[in-house]
């Protein structure tokens, strides 16, 4: 068996795969691999495929398949795995930072002390405790927000069309939803269903000065309309760590408007997640070897 590892995990996988066979970090060898290891950089298109006659196999370290063409993979016969459980903590870590960083301006008080300014009284401050938390999906990654954001004292509401009853949240229509929360956390995979959900339309339903973090895609967004409500104002702040593409294209109004926290896709980047994915691509490893 040969495996390409085609983007950056963990610097110990390569010595963990080799019992399976030989394995390379060298993408020039596409054609030969029999298994390709890839996170969100390497998109695998009908295109990319066609120039791996012996690919079987594509495991995705991480959650969203919208880097693979899953119709010309099964048009070929190659199976595609991913490691949705490994990276809920990592993600669910990065969209409590970031929904904190909307309510304290940490980068601006950081900014204005290494310039010499003490800017004790421009900066203001909100608390998390007791305000609305709307979840936009709530699967794994949102479930474990959830938690933390109970653990903040704050009442979470999520809106999951998928999901008929939950322990943790308050279960409500879309609408509810976005007309209660003071924040909201996107969770949801991009879809034809969730491309540019969050529209001009959806906004105006929101609350004024709505604090919106997203760790999940950019695409889920549609950039001219929050741009604009960030503008405005009705959007208070904006907090990502994803993109339409990576790096996201300098044209993006994202990256011009303000009060945003912006981050380069960095929610599965943490060293424990990593390893987690290295685990579970073992255990991929070992079924697919033992068919």
């Amino acid at each position: 068996m040969k495996i390409l590892i085609c983007d950056a995990f963990d610097p110990s996988l390569p010595a963990k795969l080799a019992r399976f066979g030989e394995v390379t970090e060298d993408v020039s060898r596409l054609g030969e691999a029999d298994v390709a290891l890839v996170r969100s950089k390497t998109k695998c298109t009908a295109e990319w495929m066609e120039k791996a006659p012996n690919l079987k196999l594509i495991i995705r370290g991480g959650v969203g398949l919208d880097n693979i063409d899953l119709k010309a993979a099964e048009a070929r016969g190659i199976q595609v795995r991913n490691t949705p459980e490994a990276s809920s903590v990592a993600v669910a870590e990065l969209a409590m930072a970031l929904l904190l960083a909307l309510a304290n301006p940490l980068i601006q008080g950081h900014l204005g002390m290494k310039e010499g300014k003490w800017l004790k009284k421009e900066l203001k401050r909100r608390e998390l405790f007791g305000k609305t938390l709307g979840l936009l999906g709530i699967g794994r990654i949102g479930n474990e927000v959830a938690r933390r954001a109970a653990a903040f004292g704050m009442k979470i509401e999520a809106y999951d069309p998928y999901v008929e009853k939950h322990d943790l949240v308050k279960l409500v229509s879309l609408e509810e939803m976005v007309s209660a929360a003071d924040f909201i956390s996107l969770h949801v995979p991009l879809t034809d269903q969730t491309r540019g959900m969050v529209n001009a339309d959806l906004i105006s339903r929101m609350k004024d000065g709505v604090g919106i973090v997203n760790t999940c895609r950019g695409g889920v967004i549609d950039e001219e309309a929050v741009a604009s409500a960030l503008e405005s104002g009705k959007i208070g702040g904006y907090a990502t760590d994803v993109w339409l593409s990576d790096p996201p294209d300098p044209s993006s109004p994202i990256l011009k408007a303000p009060n945003t926290v912006m981050l380069p896709h960095i929610g599965a980047s943490t060293k424990e997640n990593l390893l987690r994915i290295g685990e579970i691509i073992e255990r991929i490893l070992e079924e697919f070897a033992g068919k």
